[in-house]
């Protein structure tokens, strides 16, 4: 999984900072976003992120994009 990568979400997921639905139980299964970053270090030092992949989603009626913090077998690369 790279930066730039089109992905979904395939497994449920249970948001409370999603824009349209704050602080209420919103499942992002199905949701498809653009990966924004991978993290594996920090200042140069490797990490060992438990979310790694940070996920930018358009949510259409929202002020910006949503970004979420997700696993790698949460997601499916789309072809």
């Amino acid at each position: 999984m790279q930066v730039g990568d089109r992905v979904r979400i395939k497994e449920s997921v249970i948001f409370y900072h999603h824009p349209l639905h704050r602080n209420t139980a919103y499942d992002g299964k199905g949701l498809e976003g653009e990966v924004t970053a991978v993290l594996s270090d920090w200042q140069g030092r490797p990490i060992s992120a438990n979310f790694p992949v940070i996920v930018q989603f358009q949510v259409e009626g929202a002020k910006r994009p949503f970004k979420a913090h997700l696993r790698e077998n949460e997601l499916e690369v789309l072809g």
